[in-house]
């Protein structure tokens, strides 16, 4: 056997998901349909954004949609039904192997808030957080009038008024992209310019300017509402000091997104310039038997569907991963 596992007492399992999301739990379906011993580790929500989400309207199945909560409890006991564990708990740390060698075939050790936990194989699924802002209003009108994303809850805001914060490329893209449903959209960029690409803000110019009015140096102070309805955006002008307000049915905030990697400081597993996982085309990571899905793996398109898609293709490279290195395993 390549690893002595029995000289610590930590449980050994197959296959050791980290985050229950839509990847890591549409992963598990497949791999414990195969009799592949899964543990899903969730230091959140079961469902992850998906399940904190007030209606999901564009995932194929569910003509009318579904509700986030609803579609993470379906997921949930499908998985849980073919034999996945899920435990509440945070993993803070992996290590490659037991013994420190970075070959293929050799158990991962991961630390977590239940103790140590070892692993043939591990399916990073963390997600991405979107930036918050941190103003009043912004958390409790969250999914209720305060969106991140303009694809999966733009068509609820059909003839309505918007407000987009931001100035990056997401902002003008997702701003453009809502003009299909709003009949105005206010954006508020902090700065004196957009750190939008040259094309963007061309595009914006061009076929836009009727449905979009942007407000350079303006700040995003406080989200108003009643009745778990936003109403209103107050913000400031920052060259005149000047408070303003921007009625609205809704408010999309575009500053940017915070990949759940934290926990892998100090590894050897790569990540892009923004802190998203690189991955290879069978979702391996820099490190052997280490794998990604989801949102937080660079280049994904951060949707539910995609998400899913991601889960299913890492649980058939896992499968192959453990399948090939049974013997390392003494199996």
């Amino acid at each position: 056997m390549a690893d002595d596992p029995t000289r610590t007492s930590a449980p050994i399992h197959d296959v050791v998901m980290i985050g229950a999301g839509p990847a890591a739990l549409s992963a598990a379906i497949y791999t414990t349909r195969e009799d592949i011993d899964t543990v899903l580790y969730e230091r959140g929500v079961v469902g992850g954004l998906a399940a904190v989400t007030d209606w999901i309207d564009n995932y194929p199945g569910f003509p009318q949609g579904i509700s986030g909560l609803e579609y993470a409890d379906k997921l949930r006991e499908q998985a849980e039904r073919f034999g996945a564990q899920i435990e509440l708990g945070e993993v803070m740390r992996i290590q490659a192997n037991v013994k420190g060698i970075t070959d293929e075939g050799k158990y991962k050790r991961l630390e977590t808030t239940d103790g140590e936990v070892l692993a043939k194989a591990v399916l990073i699924a963390t997600g991405s957080d979107y930036k918050k802002i941190g103003v009043p209003g912004e958390q409790e009108f969250y999914a209720h009038g305060v969106h991140y994303c303009a694809t999966c809850d733009g068509a609820f805001y059909r003839d309505k008024r918007l407000v987009v914060v931001g100035g990056g490329n997401s902002a003008v893209q997702e701003a453009m992209f809502l003009t299909k449903f709003a009949t105005h959209i206010d954006l508020l960029v902090r700065s004196d310019h957009m750190r939008a690409s040259e094309i963007l803000q061309q595009e914006l110019k061009e076929k836009h300017v009727d449905k979009i009015t942007v407000h350079f140096n303006t700040t995003t102070d406080e989200i108003v509402g009643a009745d778990g309805k936003v109403q209103k955006v107050i913000g400031a002008n920052k060259t005149t000091g000047e408070k303003v307000e921007f009625e609205t049915d809704g408010v999309f905030i575009f500053v940017g997104l915070k990949p759940n990697t934290e926990f892998l400081a100090g590894t050897d597993i790569e990540l892009d310039e923004i802190g998203l996982i690189k991955a290879k085309d069978n979702l391996e990571t820099s490190v052997p038997g280490v794998f990604v899905a989801g949102d937080v793996r660079s280049g994904a398109t951060m949707q539910i569907a995609s998400a899913t898609g991601d889960g299913a293709t890492a649980a058939l490279y896992i499968r192959e991963y453990l399948d090939g290195h049974s013997r390392q395993f003494g199996e």
